[in-house]
């Protein structure tokens, strides 16, 4: 049964299955698992990068080492689309505020993980090679690769769990300057590295240059590409057209990145912090419709990070070097982040779990062991290969997790909460009217008067006996009707009501009662059981109101909690 099961998946792998194939493969299967890890209060991307382990070169072999290269270009979409979504969370005032702050927390974290990762490796290497310069050469270079921190699966965990405050941003700002730093001690550590082992073939002030000309032109091309596309935007408010101009935008980033070899994730970064700054009515717009596009990318994206994975390729060396490794980096993180943070004067919440949210590595900690492999080819390039691949696999499981108990913990899950996400959340139960003034069918003018003088309301349920919805009277028809017949004194409540156009039950979703206004252009609706007994009253302008004050409640709630311990 097992051999026929394995010789039937030999075949598959071996056959030459179509991309469309496998992304529709990688979708399904990945929502799926997120799903299911989602159910088990375990973020999604876990669940994505789970499936793609099965799917990938450890287990199945369905999606492939060839595949995987094949969809590379994608992989730098998703990353480009991250980016940019990063850099416009990025205003020019939270970094007039906080950036010094978002500065010192980097230098911590970043040369605190370098320097764990680099001793120790550069010990145990030592121990377990006896060649003390190749094993110090592999300990700078892997603590320079340390330092650097993954935004993709950090970040879809903030969105997915719609966060906001201290903590939040602090995470967002690290993320998106982390890029620069890991440049920049990579440099130093190749410098020396190639020095130790006799390769320094491009010289110690080639080596100095090329992070500093890499960083210059991923601003550059991102900062003019952000200006021509706020151009673009001041001339066309569409919807269609700003989602493909914003998604063009950062295909033309991503790809000009790559063909002069610089840092596309900074560049996209750039591009969404100049879109977000100069035009940050627009842009708005244009992030809300990236966003709503992103998710499918978002799944095949970490489903191929799981399928990349080989654990066929570990030894027991490179398992040994790997948990030093990971051990050192996330223990260097953590009091490099929580040391920063006390030095800065951040929040007590930054203070306590930003050094849980700093784990995840994957995409510029893989392009940098992929460059050290360039440098160093032969045994120290390919350790630095399987070591990262590995470690980053095992931190983007972990990471998430961490992440999440983070920000449960900081006070911070839902309070980044839209017009849009209210609505799709909230039943007609929690904000109608549960006290209604009612008039009574048989009720006389004046007494419906009477009611009107002690109510603000401006649209009033008739009931019979059994609290059964007949009809709405409103204000203005009232006013008619003194206006229009001498006969007022005479008419009953029955008499002047008119007939609801539609109504809806307390457990219809928010989205239906704003559908049914907007469809009949309507400014109320009865809220009712299904025998029609009247339960509540909706008014569009108190709803509006009440909408507005949530949103703005939330927002006070996340700002509360810049000295909340």
């Amino acid at each position: 049964m097992f051999e026929q099961i394995s010789y039937i998946l030999t075949k598959i792998s071996s056959v030459h299955l179509n991309i469309l194939f496998l992304l529709g493969l990688a979708l399904f299967g990945g929502v799926l698992g997120g799903r299911l890890f989602q159910k088990l209060r375990i973020p999604q991307v876990v669940g994505y990068i789970v499936i793609g382990i099965i799917i990938g070169e450890s287990f199945l072999k369905i999606i492939g080492h060839d595949t995987v290269v094949a969809l590379q270009p994608f992989n730098y979409f998703a990353l480009g689309l991250i980016g940019f979504m990063i850099g416009g969370e990025l205003k020019k005032e939270v970094f007039a505020k906080y950036g010094r702050q978002f500065f010192k927390i980097l230098f911590f974290e970043g040369i605190t993980a370098f320097l764990a990762v680099s001793i120790f490796i550069g010990m145990l290497g030592t121990l377990l090679f006896g060649d003390w310069k190749f094993a110090w050469a592999l300990g700078l270079l892997l603590g320079a690769i340390a330092s650097a921190t993954a935004p993709a699966a950090t970040t879809v965990v903030l969105r997915e769990y719609k966060t906001r405050g201290p903590l939040t941003r602090t995470i967002l700002g690290i993320v998106a300057l982390d890029d620069a730093l890991a440049l920049l001690l990579f440099a130093v550590a190749s410098s020396i590295a190639g020095s130790l082992t006799g390769r320094l073939q491009q010289g110690v002030l080639k080596a100095f240059i090329a992070p500093i000309y890499e960083i210059g032109m991923s601003i550059g091309i991102g900062l003019v590409a952000g200006i021509v596309l706020n151009k673009i935007f001041k001339k066309y408010s569409e919807k269609e057209r700003l989602l493909a101009f914003s998604v063009g935008a950062v295909l033309f980033v991503t790809g000009l990145s790559l063909l002069i070899h610089v840092d596309m994730l900074l560049a996209a970064m750039t591009l969404g912090v100049v879109v977000a700054n100069f035009a940050p009515r627009k842009s708005q717009d244009a992030f809300k419709l990236v966003e709503g596009f992103t998710p499918p990318i978002h799944v095949i994206f970490f489903v191929l990070v799981g399928a990349k994975l080989n654990i066929h390729h570990m030894t027991l060396p490179i398992i040994l070097l790997a948990t030093v490794y990971l051990i050192a980096r996330s223990a260097g993180k953590a009091i490099g982040a929580n040391v920063g943070a006390r030095i800065s004067g951040a929040a007590k919440s930054v203070q306590k779990y930003l050094p849980l949210c700093l784990f995840s590595q994957a995409g510029v900690a893989i392009g940098l062991s992929i460059l050290a492999s360039h440098y160093f080819p032969g045994r120290i390039g390919n350790m630095i290969v399987i070591i990262v691949t590995a470690t980053a696999l095992i931190l983007e499981i972990i990471g998430p997790a961490l992440v999440k108990i983070a920000v449960t913990k900081a006070g911070e899950v839902g309070l980044n909460v839209t017009e849009e996400d209210l609505i799709d959340s909230t039943k007609a139960t929690d904000l109608m009217d549960k006290k209604p003034p009612l008039i009574s069918k048989n009720m006389s003018l004046s007494e419906i008067l009477d009611i009107f003088s002690k109510s603000p309301n401006l649209y009033y349920p008739v009931v019979d006996t059994d609290k059964k919805l007949l009809g709405v009277i409103t204000v203005d028809s009232i006013k008619n009707i003194f206006m229009e017949t001498g006969l007022s004194s005479l008419l009953l409540a029955i008499d002047v009501m008119e007939e609801p156009v539609a109504s809806v039950n307390p457990e219809s979703s928010l989205l239906s009662v704003k559908e049914l206004l907007d469809k009949y252009n309507l400014e109320y609706l009865p809220v009712v059981t299904s025998d029609n007994v009247m339960k509540g009253f909706i008014e569009r302008r108190i709803l509006a109101k009440l909408i507005s004050t949530k949103i703005l409640e939330l927002q006070r709630q996340a700002d509360s909690l810049e000295g909340v311990s």
